[in-house]
């Protein structure tokens, strides 16, 4: 299966396409055992492209012995661009996808997206600080609002983190959200119906233990719980206490993971619980 759009018809091949992209230079942003993302130019336009020449049987084993669904190609994440471009949530571009073999370790498989310019990760926003009160506020309401969709329409991302939701430099600069894309989807698990609650606290957590340095307040965090629920935070919080609970618990886990210490804040949730 393979599809080109027409601003890369010219200079692609259809059958040729993942040995055309792995013969470009461009800028290597990751480079992993059977995958390569890189950024690279044509026709004065950047775009991104992510080749995978098979993850091989031994990776494949390891991630499951660990519970772990493993990545195969770029299939899933060019699904999950579709889906998520049926639910009218921002996101990536794909203008070229081909997957070649059926043998789960040895699929060929490439993707590339048009590059998002002139944007910064939301993680490196709160590191330069310059995520005002206004920005934030807006923020909290894209971001639940964002998960709230996702959850409800079968999507969770497994890496729901700030780094992955890019703001356009002229929101910053204007200090008015009208765009945020959502990117790096190629862990994302795609079903019919509501995310079980294990993945949407998966999400959830993921998400606050990025936003833990953000200087949020418990009021932020009630405000997401009412825009994400749809109900008023005094009403969501009862019904859903355990669920929050555990939320707020793994967040901690994953901070003291990744620093080596509590977060104040989420230490002052989890004692407020």
């Amino acid at each position: 299966m393979s599809y080109i759009a027409a601003e890369l018809a010219t200079s692609f091949s259809d059958d040729k396409l993942i040995d055309e992209l792995t013969g470009i230079d461009g800028e290597t942003y990751r480079d992993v055992k059977g995958r390569r993302t890189f950024r690279f130019f044509l026709n004065g336009k950047a775009y991104f492209a992510k080749v995978h020449l098979g993850v091989g049987w031994g990776e494949i084993i390891k991630n499951l012995l660990q519970l772990r669904l493993p990545v195969l190609g770029a299939s899933n994440e060019w699904e999950a661009i579709r889906r998520l471009q049926q639910l009218n949530i921002e996101t990536m571009t794909a203008v070229a996808f081909c997957s070649e073999g059926k043998n789960p370790a040895h699929i060929r498989s490439c993707l590339v997206t048009e590059s998002l310019e002139q944007t910064m990760s939301l993680e490196d926003l709160v590191d330069a600080n310059k995520l005002t009160r206004g920005l934030k506020r807006q923020l909290l309401v894209r971001i639940s609002q964002t998960a709230k969709t996702l959850h409800e329409n079968g999507v969770n991302h497994r890496d729901f983190y700030l780094c992955h939701f890019l703001l356009p430099v002229d929101s910053i600069e204007s200090g008015l959200v009208e765009h945020l894309h959502l990117i790096d989807l190629h862990r994302a698990q795609l079903r019919s119906g509501l995310v079980p609650s294990r993945w949407r606290e998966k999400d959830l957590a993921g998400l606050l233990f990025s936003a833990a340095d953000a200087g949020l307040t418990r009021g932020d965090l009630f405000r997401f719980v009412s825009f994400y629920s749809g109900e008023r935070a005094r009403v969501a919080w009862t019904k859903e206490r355990s669920f929050w609970s555990r939320v707020i618990k793994k967040a901690g886990r994953l901070y003291i993971k990744d620093h080596g210490q509590p977060s104040q804040f989420l230490s002052r949730l989890e004692s407020g619980l």
